[in-house]
C-alpha cells in the first residue's frame, strides 16, 4: 500500500491522506481539507484513480475542498452517520466562525462497523470505526491487514483532540481512544489530522 501525507491549508494546515494500492493504483482520499488543485494535481501527476472521499469528521478544515474535488473526478464523498449534523451546518462544522461557510448535502453516510472496499482490488478495505469524543462523528478507518489507522483528531503524536467545541465530550474521547484505538497492536501506524504519524505504542 502507498500512504502519501499532503499538508494542506486554508485557515489551519491539515493533513490529507491518500491511501492507494500499488498494482491498481486505485485508492481513496482522506480528509480532502483544503487545496483542491493542489490535490487534484498529485492524483494526475501520479496516475492515481480516486474511487471514494473519505471523511473522518465533518470540521471545516477536513471538508473543506471535498465538494470541488468530488465533482471534478465524479465520486462519492462519505462520512460516519452523525455528520449529518455538521457536513451541511456551517456552525457545527464550524466554517461559519472564520467566514466562509461550508454546506456539503450529498454526503453517503456510513454506520460504525462498515467496511469500504476498493473496486480495483476488493482485498483492500477499510473498516469505520466510530470514535466520538472530539466531534460527534468522528471516526478511524482503520486497515487490519496492514497495521495502519487515519485517526484523525481523536488522537495525535503526544496528544488528542479538543473537547471544547460543539459534540465534544473528553470522557467520550478517552473511551474511544482506550477502549477502541488502544485495542489494535502496538505496531499499528496512527495517521492523524495534524501531526506527525505514530504508532499505538507510543500513546499508549
Amino acid at each position: 500500500m502507498i500512504v502519501k501525507q499532503v499538508p494542506v491549508r486554508d485557515i489551519i494546515e491539515t493533513n490529507a491522506y491518500f491511501y492507494i494500492d500499488e498494482k491498481s493504483k486505485h485508492g481513496f482520499l482522506i480528509d480532502a481539507g483544503a487545496e483542491a488543485e493542489k490535490l487534484l494535481k498529485i492524483i494526475r501527476d501520479n496516475g492515481w484513480t480516486i474511487e471514494k472521499l473519505l471523511i473522518t469528521h465533518g470540521h471545516f478544515d477536513h471538508i473543506g475542498a471535498v465538494e470541488k474535488i468530488a465533482k471534478t473526478l465524479n465520486i462519492p464523498y462519505l462520512a460516519h452517520e452523525n455528520g449529518r449534523e455538521y457536513l451541511p451546518n456551517p456552525t457545527y462544522n464550524l466554517s461559519a466562525f472564520f467566514g466562509n461557510d461550508i454546506v456539503l448535502n450529498n454526503a453517503e453516510y456510513l454506520q460504525d462497523g462498515a467496511e469500504i472496499t476498493l473496486d480495483a482490488a476488493p482485498n483492500v478495505k477499510l473498516k469505520v470505526i466510530h470514535t466520538p469524543g472530539h466531534t460527534q462523528d468522528g471516526v478511524v478507518y482503520y486497515d487490519e491487514s496492514n497495521s495502519l489507522a487515519f485517526v484523525g483528531d481523536t488522537i495525535f503524536k503526544r496528544g488528542i483532540g479538543r473537547t471544547d467545541i460543539p459534540g465534544g465530550d473528553y470522557n467520550q474521547l478517552q473511551q474511544s481512544i482506550c477502549n477502541k484505538i488502544f485495542t489494535f497492536l502496538n505496531d499499528t501506524i496512527l495517521y492523524s489530522g495534524h501531526s506527525e504519524p505514530t504508532t499505538v505504542s507510543a500513546e499508549k
